[in-house]
């Protein structure tokens, strides 16, 4: 069956492992400092930080320096030879393995497969434009003059906003694009997801996330469908309610490659609408005009590696960066509202 052991780090050498234990360490302490002078207003240089990463670094050590028991030791090194195997048929074969996008299975296929689905989705979707060099030094240099700017003028950011959004030179890297095969798709297809981890507008696109998600969850009409459970419930009530006819139809629609459909500058105005309808004319105390400043940035400046390749997304936002799930809600939300909402019944039942 299945199992977890109780240190998956316990095959590295002593090296490796304090290497992890230093990282692991740092990230902590530097979190939690961070937190508590904010929210607390305790100083960085205070005794109990000191006191609490010496606890910290034993913690980890202990964690991270124990050894396995004999059974779980020889299990752990036959699992690692057979890791070590699977890679080396996957390298020789030159095939990739892929999660699934839905129901958490593995596929494998040919590297090609993979690339000819990849250009194909480029070219259908048209979203992207292929750069001749990498642009980091480009946005690195946009999203920090932004931020340096407003900044520096009074009442647009605070400055505990200024640190949450404000790109790191010694982290900051360039996104790159992985697929997830559609295999529940006929013909399979891809999903693209860019990994923005360390991307130079992550900060932005989070603090935007966090502060207009929220919102749209408190005023989003129609309420969406969280899950199967909540439509069956809302179904029962339908029934219940004498709605349910024999004339009564059920329709479902998907739509196809929504994050690189979105209009940008549409998507902005929209935006900007859902903000002013429901009477926002700030929010976390940072003016609209700046949030459609620091949206606009999000969407423009995003660009990633594929391969060999460097490329600017030019519609649409990018999926794997927090604000894009947002923004595309907040276009849905004025699509719903304008040809949806309007054309059904106040008891019919419309979700997403």
């Amino acid at each position: 069956g299945n199992y977890i052991r109780p240190n998956r780090t316990a095959l590295r050498s002593y090296k490796e492992r304090v290497k992890i234990v230093q990282e692991q360490h740092e990230i902590m302490i530097n979190q939690m400092i961070l937190r508590l002078s904010e929210k607390c207003h305790i100083n960085a240089k205070s005794n109990i930080f000191k006191q609490f990463s010496e606890r910290l670094q034993a913690c980890l050590m202990r964690h991270y320096m124990a050894p396995l028991p004999f059974i779980e030791h020889v299990r752990a090194q036959r699992d690692l030879q057979t890791m070590k195997l699977i890679r080396r048929k996957l390298k020789k074969n030159q095939l990739l393995l892929r999660e699934t996008d839905k129901g958490g299975n593995l596929y494998v296929a040919h590297v090609n497969e993979f690339e000819e689905k990849a250009i194909e989705y480029r070219m259908k979707t048209g979203a992207y434009e292929e750069l001749s060099s990498s642009p980091i030094e480009e946005i690195l240099s946009k999203v920090t003059r932004l931020l340096n700017d407003l900044h520096a003028k009074p009442n647009q950011i605070s400055p505990q906003q200024y640190k949450k959004m404000i790109p790191s030179r010694l982290t900051v890297e360039l996104a790159y694009m992985y697929y997830n095969p559609k295999t529940h798709k006929n013909p399979i297809t891809l999903r693209p997801i860019m990994n923005a981890i360390h991307a130079a507008t992550t900060g932005i696109s989070r603090f935007l996330d966090q502060s207009i998600r929220p919102l749209f969850d408190m005023h989003a009409q129609p309420r969406p469908i969280i899950d199967g459970g909540h439509l069956l419930r809302q179904l029962e009530q339908y029934v219940r309610n004498g709605h349910l006819k024999p004339t009564t139809l059920f329709c479902t629609a998907d739509i196809t490659n929504l994050y690189t459909m979105l209009p940008q500058d549409e998507s902005l105005k929209i935006l900007k609408e859902f903000l002013l309808e429901h009477h926002y004319e700030k929010v976390q105390g940072v003016s609209i005009k700046v949030i459609l400043q620091l949206a606009d940035l999000v969407l423009k400046e995003t660009a990633f590696v594929d391969g060999n390749k460097f490329y600017r997304q030019i519609i649409g936002g990018a999926m794997g960066s927090p604000f894009t799930l947002t923004l595309a809600n907040i276009f849905m939300w004025k699509w719903e509202k304008d040809a949806i909402c309007g054309a059904i019944g106040p008891h019919e039942i419309y979700g997403r």
